[in-house]
């Protein structure tokens, strides 16, 4: 029997009331996060991703308001009995250092007042951890760095300490909310490096929240594609980047630079992410979907599991699956056009939620 996950959201709808209208930022999504594994949560701005995150952590500010759904946080369910005694067991590193820390206080003060708080260290104790914290992200020179405030540090360094502040709380789960955006190249990679060695020595579950599909594909064991609110298709890493089911995925993956020749112009994805207002009645991304066709304004996805063999994931029809058949990739208008292709029913939306049925099977039997 597998180990429970340390994280699970289930069917979780957060929504922000205003005067002039309900805006449903995230609808019905679900994951889960295991020790020792890294969840990709991955789509455009607008999709939803840091509202889950804060979600999770149990952040949203008004007029935010978690409206139905469940976290559970190690077996307890959050959303009615709070956050309070789990904030340490849970902690989130944010995209930009430079916002994410004080600037009047030195770096070694702000570690120590997460572990005063998280772990009742004061005086010598908690600065003698402070140190030790700056020398396990990296940090050359900690006894020095320990009294300098963050603009004598670079970006990268900054982003070792936002990162040394949420280790201070002694996490079983770390949130990163974009960490390597507001970095160069080169320091991103340093910063998925440390990431990596953390999460190795201390089996760390990571939920890793990015725009860059390069970085999913470094990053993650597996990954979740959300799009104006809803996950449109999970599966592992290798899978889902070797054979996207989802023409948003595939949308994405092809915007990559580097996976077009180098005379082609880099395509993009026409238009802008939607605001949703209430429940889906249609395919969201119709609008800006090259397969779209006539059923997908009026009809909402369906979720499917989808099982190609060996791990991989496709494109199915409405029909396909239904019939408990995986096709490979084709145009959904293709596949629902053809008559022949599987028996009718009465689904008839373009696009379905696509979930690699081996990813349970492979993470429940671990």
């Amino acid at each position: 029997m597998s180990e429970p996950p340390l994280l699970a959201v289930e069917d979780l709808v957060v929504e922000f009331t205003t005067e002039r209208e309900v805006i449903r930022a995230v609808d019905g999504i679900g994951f889960e996060i295991r020790a020792g594994e890294t969840v990709g949560l991955v789509g455009e701005s607008g999709s939803g991703k840091s509202v889950t995150a804060r979600a999770v952590l149990g952040l949203l500010s008004s007029p935010g308001q978690i409206k139905r759904g469940e976290i559970r946080l190690q077996g307890t369910e959050l959303t009615t009995s709070g956050w309070d005694g789990h904030r340490g067991t849970i902690s989130i590193v944010f995209q930009d250092p430079a916002n994410s820390l004080n600037p009047v206080y030195t770096v070694g003060d702000q570690i120590t007042e997460a572990l005063r708080i998280h772990q009742g260290l004061r005086g010598q104790a908690a600065t003698t951890r402070a140190v030790k914290l700056l020398e396990d992200v990296g940090i050359p020179d900690a006894t020095a760095r320990v009294d300098e405030y963050p603009h004598q540090l670079s970006g990268g360094m900054q982003q070792r300490v936002v990162i040394a502040i949420a280790l201070a709380c002694d996490p079983d789960i770390l949130v990163c909310d974009e960490p390597t955006t507001a970095l160069d190249v080169t320091i991103q990679a340093q910063i998925l490096d440390l990431l990596a060695d953390l999460q190795r020595d201390d089996d760390l579950g990571i939920l890793f929240i990015t725009h860059d599909m390069g970085v999913i594909e470094d990053a993650t064991d597996r990954v979740n594609v959300i799009y104006a609110g809803e996950i449109v298709e999970r599966a592992p890493t290798d899978v889902l980047f070797d054979r996207p089911a989802h023409p948003y995925t595939r949308a994405l993956l092809d915007s990559i630079p580097g996976r077009t020749p180098p005379d082609a112009q880099l395509p993009t994805i026409d238009g802008e992410v939607p605001t949703p207002t209430g429940p889906a009645s249609h395919c969201r991304f119709a609008p800006r979907c090259p397969e779209a066709f006539a059923a997908c304004e009026d009809t909402a996805p369906t979720h499917v599991s989808i099982d190609t063999g060996g791990g991989g994931s496709s494109s199915a029809s409405p029909r396909d699956a239904s019939a408990g058949r995986a096709t490979e990739r084709s145009s959904n208008r293709d596949a629902v056009d053809d008559e022949s292709a599987a028996p009718q029913t009465t689904q008839s939306a373009a696009c379905l939620l696509y979930e690699d049925s081996t990813a349970h099977q492979q993470t429940d039997s671990q």
